[in-house]
Parts: structure tokens; C-alpha cells; sequence
């Protein structure tokens, strides 16, 4: 066995006897956020795992008022649930991803080039609560939401506001609504069942 061999081997049996160290004392839930290393290393991972031709893709779209009215509306449909309207991840759903939804207004995100935002909004990123939205190529909706995400370091309280009544409700909610809508204009008062 080779020198290099024998190194990464080596290297490869600390690695696994970490991991399982960790999970013994950390155990296996997703209440705990996870720390330094981990989060490092997952990182580390995901960038490895990313092949080196789709850190380079260039967004093929150009930002205008009308693209990035689109694409907030996209992403308050479909991504909001888990990083908000603003980006920052501070939902209930993001807050118990494993790991957290990241906040995207910061350098960790903002730092990445437009492919590496592509490849991870088109085809998801494993081990994460991130699903792939992609569903062909050429996905001008992933590269949309690209631009989207490099505007949300200076979204505006309009803009938030804007992207409120397209995020997802449940059927509940809506009924509450219309009810509340029914009772603004003349109708019953709603009924206790309606309210939280």
C-alpha cells in the first residue's frame, strides 16, 4: 500500500470515528443547531460535491423591476416557508431544519457565485431539508430566484409587505379570512372556532 494510501485511510478512520463520536454525544436530533465543525465541514462537503463547471455558470437573466417582482412573488410561494419573505430562515419550519435554514442575506450565501445559488436552488442539496425546484434545463425560474437572492441584503419593507399575499395559507386560514371579510361587510360576526 502506498504512502498516500495509507495517509487518507488513516485520515478516512478519524473522519468516521469523529462522526460517531459526535452523534453519541449529540445524538441524532435536530433541536440542537449544529456547531462549528459540522457546520464547516457540511459546507465543505456540499462545495466537493458540486461539480467544478456549475460554480461557473453565469445567470443567463438580466435584473429588472418586473424580474425581481416575479421572482419575489416565486419565492414567497415556494421558499418562504422555510428561509421567509426576507431570507433571514427565521421561520418555524427553517428554525427546525437540521441543519437551520442558512440566512441568506449574510456572506455565507451572498458569497456564492450564481452557479453554485443555481445548482443548489435546481437540484436541492442532500442530508438538508433543501429540495431541487428543477425540473429542466434550461430552468430560467431557478436562475430568477438567483438574482432574487442577491437582492434580499437591501429588500425593502414594501417589497416584504408585496410578497405577503403570496405566501402560502391553509385552507383554515383562508376560511378565517373570508369570514373576517364576510363580517367587515355586514355579515355574522365570525365564531369563536375561527379565532386562535
Amino acid at each position: 500500500m502506498s504512502r498516500t494510501l495509507k495517509f487518507w485511510a488513516v485520515v478516512l478512520c478519524l473522519v468516521a470515528v469523529g462522526a460517531v463520536v459526535l452523534l453519541k454525544r449529540a445524538g441524532s436530533g435536530t433541536h440542537e443547531a449544529p456547531g462549528a465543525v459540522e457546520t464547516a465541514l457540511a459546507r465543505r462537503l456540499r462545495s466537493w460535491a458540486m461539480p467544478s463547471d456549475a460554480r461557473r455558470r453565469p445567470n443567463p437573466m438580466q435584473s429588472s423591476p418586473e424580474l425581481q417582482q416575479e421572482a419575489a412573488h416565486h419565492f414567497a410561494d415556494h421558499c418562504a416557508s422555510c428561509h421567509g419573505n426576507d431570507g433571514s430562515g427565521n421561520t418555524a419550519m427553517g428554525r427546525r431544519l437540521y441543519p437551520r435554514a442558512p440566512d441568506m442575506r449574510q456572506e455565507a450565501t451572498q458569497q456564492l457565485t450564481d452557479g453554485e445559488l443555481y445548482f443548489i436552488i435546481h437540484n436541492g442539496v442532500r442530508f438538508t431539508g433543501m429540495p431541487g425546484w428543477g425540473e429542466s434545463e434550461p430552468d430560467e425560474d431557478s436562475w430568477k430566484l438567483v438574482l432574487f437572492v442577491r437582492h434580499l441584503p437591501s429588500i425593502t419593507a414594501d417589497e416584504l409587505h408585496d410578497m405577503e399575499k403570496f405566501n402560502p395559507r391553509s385552507p383554515a386560514e383562508i376560511e378565517e379570512e373570508k369570514a373576517e371579510q364576510d363580517f367587515l361587510n355586514g355579515g355574522d360576526a365570525p365564531s369563536a372556532a375561527h379565532h386562535h
